[in-house]
């Protein structure tokens, strides 16, 4: 499946959660309020240009009208009124006051509050608004002696993260792989040129698909660890194991190859695919190498012969084993007998092209490595040899003769 965003410099493999349904999300956080609306502006208008998105919402469009009050603090201070006496009356005359300071009408079975405030339509008469009096340190004051009204807008909902405000981008991918967006959005210039103080944050499924590629890495990392300290208890030696490794690159590259191919994405289904070819691909090295080791041990063969006997006597249940997987694993692919394998197909597709890959170039890869880390490990123990034996030597001379 092809989308605008493939032709995108850079785009090589679809990245996504694997479900339906995702939603890419974008925060720009700041303590400027005037520069985060001025930036989340300019990624909005940039983030309409890129191809293939659908509904683009943002947290910064919804505003509403308010009265802004902006008190004059230099003639409050001549006249004795504080801020908090401004605001305290305007919290008053439009909301009224709190419930335990207010005035309780005694009935028979119960007490009513009665709340005095202005009525709805007075709050927008700015004149009416400035005609209220507020305390003062000389008397009362008109409230429009000390403080400027106007009608103006501002945000309906200010949200914050980490207690810093930000404003939220939500758009629907509408099929556009979540990867490919990622990388788009980092690349407008909008994004590129933020102006000082605002930072941008990925939340949302952006966040979670950066959390299960760290994870499935640390994952597979471990994986191969327990690998090679098992095969270190079990050829006795730590260089020949080593030897296994390229199995799981080239079932890495096949995996990408098989992914591209089919146009699946890179997503939490095939990462898991990954993670089985680990087992699966170090399963076929292990046979060659365990085989070759053998043969030398046992039946005394160089290596090269013991090698060409591995290849000969284990050629045949590692294209079993690839065969049985690849023809269980391909159904899910095609999508025979499953209305919806949109979760399995990627991780088949994975399985698929590393176990090809693997199983055609292991055969040929594997043995060369080893043979190279065999000479490795043939050089260490000369030079081993060597050391200890001048080590004896110098002691044979400082040790002096019987005559």
């Amino acid at each position: 499946m092809r989308t605008a965003l493939a032709e995108l410099p850079g785009a090589r493999f679809k990245v996504g959660l694997g479900g339906s349904g995702e939603k890419y999300q974008l925060a720009l956080k700041g303590e400027d309020p005037v520069a985060l609306a001025q930036a989340a502006a300019a990624v909005e208008k940039d983030l309409r240009k890129i191809p293939g998105l659908g509904n683009i919402s943002s947290s910064a469009s919804l505003t509403r009208s308010e009265v802004a009050i902006r008190p004059d603090f230099a003639r409050a201070a001549d006249m004795g009124v504080t801020s908090a006496a401004i605001a305290e009356t305007l919290r008053i005359a439009t909301v009224g006051d709190y419930e335990s300071a207010l005035p309780k009408l005694n009935l028979s079975q119960r007490q009513v509050p009665i709340v005095v405030k202005l009525a709805t339509d007075a709050r927008q008469d700015l004149e009416l608004l400035g005609r209220l009096m507020v305390p003062g340190a000389k008397g009362p004051v008109m409230l429009s002696q000390v403080a400027t009204f106007e009608m103006s807008g501002g945000p309906a909902v200010i949200s914050r993260l980490n207690r810093v405000r930000n404003v939220n981008f939500e758009v629907e991918l509408s099929g556009v792989p979540l990867g490919e967006v990622t990388e788009a959005v980092a690349k407008l210039p909008s994004i590129v040129n933020l102006p000082a103080g605002v930072q941008q944050l990925e939340i949302g499924d952006a966040e979670v698909q950066a959390e299960m590629v760290a994870g499935f890495g640390m994952a597979m990392m471990t994986g191969v660890l327990c690998i090679y300290i098992v095969l270190v208890l079990l050829f006795k030696d730590f260089l020949h194991p080593i030897s296994i490794l390229p199995s799981v690159i080239l079932s890495f590259g096949g995996a990408f190859m098989g992914l591209l191919i089919s146009g699946k994405m890179l997503s939490m289904p095939s990462f898991i695919g990954l993670v089985m070819l680990i087992g699966v691909s170090t399963k076929n090295s292990i046979l060659l190498v365990e085989y070759a080791i053998m043969a030398r041990r046992e039946h005394g063969l160089n290596r090269f012969d013991a090698l060409m006997d591995a290849c000969h006597k284990r050629a045949r249940p590692i294209i079993m084993t690839t065969i049985a997987m690849v023809a269980g694993m391909l159904p899910l692919v095609i999508g025979l007998g499953d209305a919806d394998n949109s979760f399995r197909a990627p991780m088949a597709a994975a399985v698929i092209g590393g176990l090809i890959t693997s199983t055609i170039l292991s055969l040929l890869v594997t043995p060369s490595f080893f043979t190279i880390v065999d000479d490795i490990e043939h050089f260490v123990s000369r030079a081993k040899r060597r050391v200890l034996r001048q080590k004896d030597n110098s002691a044979v001379v400082a040790t002096p003769g019987v005559p």
